[in-house]
């Protein structure tokens, strides 16, 4: 994921998170809120209590990695912030990925 691809601003991260659609996961919770441009921009929030930094930077690097290969699951008109549930320090980089990917899946069945 490039840095032009990620939503920075806490007035971007309050407006998607309560303006837009909630998605929950086991170790995940997505919003994701429409937009004009044609290319999705992420945003990933962990709080403090799930772990001390190393744990936390462990994470969010895991799900970079799944994003980036799983880049064609999400729609190109959207803004997304990936939350990450404290129970997700204890799963694997799989888990992460099935959860992501089943919620993503529903995501897209709802629309429809």
């Amino acid at each position: 994921m490039k840095r032009y691809e990620m939503v920075k601003k806490h007035e971007d991260f309050n407006e998607i998170m309560n303006k837009g659609q909630k998605f929950k996961g086991r170790y995940l919770i997505i919003f994701s809120k429409s937009k004009e441009y044609p290319k999705p921009n992420f945003g990933i929030a962990i709080s403090k209590k799930t772990g001390n930094a190393v744990v936390r930077n462990k994470l969010k690097r895991r799900l970079r990695n799944i994003i980036d290969n799983n880049r064609l699951l999400f729609k190109n008109n959207q803004n997304y912030i990936i939350m990450i549930k404290g129970e997700s320090k204890f799963a694997s980089f799989q888990e992460l990925e099935q959860d992501l990917i089943h919620i993503l899946r529903k995501d897209k069945n709802e629309k429809k």
